[in-house]
């Protein structure tokens, strides 16, 4: 058996997924410039944004307790905004596609 079927990798979560996917909604909504909306482009600017920030990443209840206190922080809130909003940028100017 392989070790990946051996345990339920499936209950391993980044709630910073959550966090830049409520703020590319939020930030797309307000966005006046053109851009392609296209599920590529979309998923990219999550990739970019989450990857230039810390995850957090939970398995059990006192995980999701810890996640949920560093969401609320202020300053990890921000870095997310500016995460998405530099990767809205990013995506926009050089597209994964033509």
């Amino acid at each position: 058996m392989a070790f990946i079927d051996e345990y339920d990798f499936d209950l391993l979560k980044n709630e910073a997924e959550i966090m830049v996917i409520r703020e590319l909604e939020q930030q797309l909504k307000s966005e006046t410039e053109e851009m392609c909306r296209c599920n590529e482009c979309i998923v990219d600017i999550a990739a970019v944004a989450l990857n230039s920030i810390k995850p957090l990443y939970r398995f059990s209840l006192l995980g999701t307790l810890y996640a949920s206190q560093a969401m609320t922080e202020q300053a990890y809130a921000e870095s997310v905004k500016q995460a998405v909003a530099q990767a809205v940028k990013k995506v926009r100017k050089n597209p994964a596609h033509d």
